[in-house]
Order: C-alpha cells, then structure tokens, then sequence
C-alpha cells in the first residue's frame, strides 16, 4: 500500500493550498480517509476525515470553516483543500486509511500512512 501525499509548499497568510493524496495497492473505495498533521514539537493532529463514499466528512475544531476535504474514487486520490491559511497551520500533512466500518478521528485506528507533505504559512 503506498500513500503519496502532495501539495505542500509555502504559502503566507490568508493564502491557500490543495493537498492531494494519491493511493494504490488498496481498493481505495472501500476505505475511509482522513488527514492528519504534525508541527514540529507538538503531537499529532486530526485535520479532517472522510467515508468511502465521499459522505460524513468531519473536521478538526481548528480547521473547521477553512478546510475542506473530498475524494475521487475513480481517481483513487484524497484531496483537502486549505483556505484562509495561517501560521498555525504550519506542519506536516499526512494521508492516512482505515478499514473500520467508521469514519475515525483518532490516528490509532488508521491502518495504513503517507509519508506526508509540509506545509508551511508564514505570517
């Protein structure tokens, strides 16, 4: 299973990005998705999180109102697009699937991780 996230760059504030996730060697379909992100010296975070299907989408407090996460099935790639960046945001953005029947905030039940992309708003 590889999950090839992209997208990251530098970015100032008030700007914009589109993460992508590209996925193979899984029935992409068949998984719910999320993103996840670390800042340097802090823990992971949930960033967002999506049904197989493209429904239940479901957002960190942080980021709720200025990130948006969709899928393409047929494309088998996860995206999230990220509005109204700010310092804060500053991180590694990481793609992550899961099996379970539900759609999970918690990284202890993703089953399989990109290696992540950096994104970094200055301010």
């Amino acid at each position: 299973v590889q999950l090839q996230a992209s997208g990251g760059g530098l970015v100032q504030a008030g700007g914009s990005l589109r993460l992508s996730c590209a996925a193979s060697g899984l029935t992409f379909s068949s998984y719910h998705m999320a993103w996840f992100r670390q800042a340097p010296g802090k823990e992971r975070e949930f960033v967002a999180a999506i049904s197989w299907s493209g429904g239940s989408p479901d957002y960190g407090d942080s980021v709720k109102g200025r990130f948006t996460i969709s899928r393409d099935n047929a494309k088998n790639t996860l995206y999230l697009q990220m509005n109204s960046l700010n310092p804060e945001d500053t991180a590694i953005h990481y793609c992550a699937a899961t099996g379970r029947v539900y759609v999970s905030a918690s990284d202890r039940d993703y089953d399989y991780w990109g290696r992540g992309t950096l994104v970094t708003v200055s301010s």
